[in-house]
């Protein structure tokens, strides 16, 4: 399948590259410090959503600041050997010019910038938690990278393995490229399913970028 765009936004975390043993790890000792019940964070989805929104369906609203702070703390401390990069991401990223992409992610902008650093990837633009009021699957992360890098949302294509990233990607207007490598494809509901970025190549056009993605 040939897709035309004029930017590519990447999730980070399961699209670009893999923290998900360092991501269990650390909130399951968070869980632990907090005196949450086993069953109440098994409940919890803890991937692709901000860390602000996962804390604030456990805790009260008046411990959601100091134990934000604390697993932000306990993941960066993480980072170091806790990063894999996906099959295909540096290829695909290198084969980019630097306006046409951006990493836009739920994570904090200090613990976006820590993972990507141990994986070797130079965002040219980041959109974090901190630079949004409302998460995935709402469509503002994406519609504001979108107007960052001055590109009309129809002509951006989203490349995410979650289905809450997928769901923001949609209600921005743009078309989306799911990754099964956190999810099962039936999962994933999206203009074209892939097993990871290795399945995609990028040909930069006049004006733009022609992605083909394997079906």
């Amino acid at each position: 399948m040939k897709i035309r765009a004029e930017a590519l936004l990447f999730d980070n975390d399961g699209t670009l590259l893999s923290s998900m043993e360092s991501v269990y790890r650390c909130w399951t000792r968070w869980a632990g410090e907090y005196g949450i019940q086993a069953e109440d964070f098994a409940r919890v989805e803890l991937h692709g959503r901000p860390a602000v929104e996962i804390i604030a369906d456990l805790l009260p609203a008046e411990r959601v600041p100091g134990a934000l702070r604390r697993i932000e703390q306990l993941e960066v401390e993480d980072v170091a050997g806790g990063v894999t990069v996906l099959p295909g991401t540096l290829a695909l990223l290198a084969s980019l010019p630097r306006e046409r992409w951006a990493v836009v992610t739920s994570a904090t902008r200090p613990l976006a910038e820590a993972r990507l650093r141990e994986a070797g990837i130079d965002a040219p633009l980041l959109i974090a938690a901190d630079d949004i009021t409302r998460g995935k699957p709402d469509p503002e992360p994406y519609l504001l990278a979108a107007g960052k890098l001055g590109v009309d949302p129809a002509r951006c294509v989203v490349f995410e393995d979650a289905p809450a990233g997928l769901a923001s990607g949609r209600a921005a207007g743009m078309r989306t490229v799911a990754l099964a490598t956190t999810h099962e494809r039936a999962e994933l509901s999206a203009d074209v399913v892939v097993a990871d970025l290795s399945e995609v190549s990028a040909q930069v056009t006049d004006g733009g970028v022609e992605l083909t993605a394997a079906e």
